[in-house]
């Protein structure tokens, strides 16, 4: 078994190696990200946000307010964390990590998101559970981005990944071209627990929520399979 800590000094040396660059612009990147500080500081931080669902908030909102949705009917899971707002240059990242294999722009994310979580202090889950994909649609992509934004945070926050408790089931249609109305119905099933996860807290980790129909489907499940309370962590929320 190799030790842990040849894992850090190989990082170290690549990264002396290959020093971080800008994937926006090019330029030297801030610390250890591969984006530089102006790059970094114009990305749309989702601050003004419903404080159950993360829902984008007009800036004259109080703070902590919650959105329309959230106050006729709360969403299963306890809170979502969600560091970006879905533009400016967000759909081009997340687009890259999701349909392009392009794996260092999920490191880069995930690195963004594990900041975002601990600047607000985002109480930490036993378990991570990133959205599984059907298993057709893993072939075809080769890779789950949920997954491998999953493991930066797990190794950022020493956390458990569990990607053996829950499966998809239904290769539903893509969330993305479906109005609002049709977006439950179509993940309503779409998910079984193979055996409980065996802890009280877990946090669900995706890419993108735009209204929550998925990440309130999976909730849903964890809390039949035992679990006590779930949250939701992901990159950004669609306005």
């Amino acid at each position: 078994m190799t030790h842990p800590g040849f894992w850090k000094t190989r990082e170290r040396l690549l990264r002396g190696l290959y020093p971080p660059t800008c994937v926006l612009c090019g330029a030297q990147g801030e610390g250890e990200l591969d984006l530089c500080a102006p790059c970094l500081a114009d990305l749309p931080r989702n601050r003004d946000c419903c404080r159950r669902c993360a829902l984008p908030l007009p800036a004259e909102r109080p703070s902590g307010a919650l959105c329309g949705e959230c106050q006729r009917r709360l969403p299963p899971y306890a809170v979502c964390h969600a560091a970006f707002r879905y533009e400016g240059p967000l759909p081009i990242l997340v687009g890259g990590a999701k349909f392009r294999a392009r794996l260092n722009l999920a490191r880069l994310l995930g690195q963004c998101l594990a900041n975002a979580l601990g600047e607000c202090g985002a109480e930490l889950p036993e378990l991570i559970v990133p959205v599984p994909l059907h298993a057709k649609r893993l072939r075809e992509r080769g890779y789950n981005q949920a997954l491998e934004l999953a493991r930066t945070l797990g190794r950022v926050f020493s956390i458990p990944v569990d990607v053996h408790s829950c499966v998809r089931v239904s290769a539903t249609p893509p969330q993305a071209g479906l109005a609002r109305k049709e977006r439950q119905p179509n993940v309503r099933g779409a998910f079984r627990i193979l055996h409980p996860p065996g802890v009280e807290r877990v946090a669900i980790l995706d890419d993108v929520v735009t209204t929550g129909s998925t990440v309130s489907e999976l909730t849903r499940v964890l809390l039949k399979a035992g679990v006590k309370r779930v949250d939701v962590w992901a990159v950004a929320r669609t306005p």
